[in-house]
């Protein structure tokens, strides 16, 4: 390829892949752009993404909002880097079972972003292009490397099944918040339906449904939606393979 062939990478992505020397422009004073990321994941943890700024992240490592343009040069290309850095990795899954490898690669993910669930309010702008997000997408198709469907349809089931994962951590995360400002839920519940019009939530009222206390609620939904989802995947795989 010739060099003005060649794509020209944004800014992020440089930095993602260690291809820019971050902090080039003027003296450096001792700041890294690992200390930068680790600032900001600190704020956002403690405080969400809304607080996440150029200005708070200098304030917080005790530099100029200008130092830190030396090595990220806007709060856009910022925010990109901390899409990736949230994720350690590649998770470890356990070979020769493609399921069992999908639910603990879907299990990790779930992991992860609960840990930083802030993370959830990152604009989705574009697929990802980061170095740990590879390593991820590198352990999932290799999971379905034995697969015998073709090579764009493990990626689909693999990008669907991330795709669950984040839909289902978002509902969890903020229904739990909803769960936490209406604690009594079965007993507003109780107070408001009329068993006449909603018979068959009453039942489900009277037979407990919404309140086993022995229960860890977020993981066990969590657990039953994947089960069904996979229980999906083996269907398809086995009528596109002849399995």
């Amino acid at each position: 390829m010739k060099p003005e062939d060649e794509p020209v990478l944004p800014k992020s992505v440089k930095l993602l892949w260690d291809l820019d020397s971050a902090g080039s422009r003027g003296p450096k004073r001792g700041l890294s752009l690992e200390q930068i990321l680790s600032a900001a994941t600190a704020i956002a943890d403690a405080e969400g993404y809304a607080a996440l700024s150029m200005a708070r992240v200098a304030k917080e490592l005790g530099f100029t909002t200008m130092s830190l343009y030396r090595y990220v040069d806007s709060k856009d290309t910022l925010v990109e880097l901390l899409h990736d850095s949230i994720f350690d990795g590649p998770p470890e899954l356990p070979r020769g079972d493609w399921r069992a490898a999908l639910e603990a690669w879907a299990w990790a993910e779930f992991h992860a972003i609960r840990s930083h669930d802030w993370w959830l309010d990152i604009p989705m702008t574009g697929p990802p292009l980061g170095p740990k997000n590879m390593m991820w997408l590198e352990a999932g198709m290799a999971a379905l490397s034995t697969v015998p469907i073709p090579e764009a349809l493990k990626l689909q089931l693999l990008v669907n099944l991330s795709i669950y994962v984040i839909g289902r951590t978002r509902f969890l995360r903020d229904s739990l918040k909803q769960a936490k400002q209406d604690a009594d839920y079965t007993g507003i519940l109780t107070a408001v339906l009329d068993p006449e019009r909603f018979p068959a939530v009453t039942h489900a009222l009277t037979n407990r449904a919404f309140d086993d206390d022995d229960m860890h609620w977020e993981e066990a939904d969590f657990t039953f939606a994947l089960a069904r989802l996979l229980d999906g995947y083996q269907v398809f795989i086995d009528a596109r393979s002849g399995g």
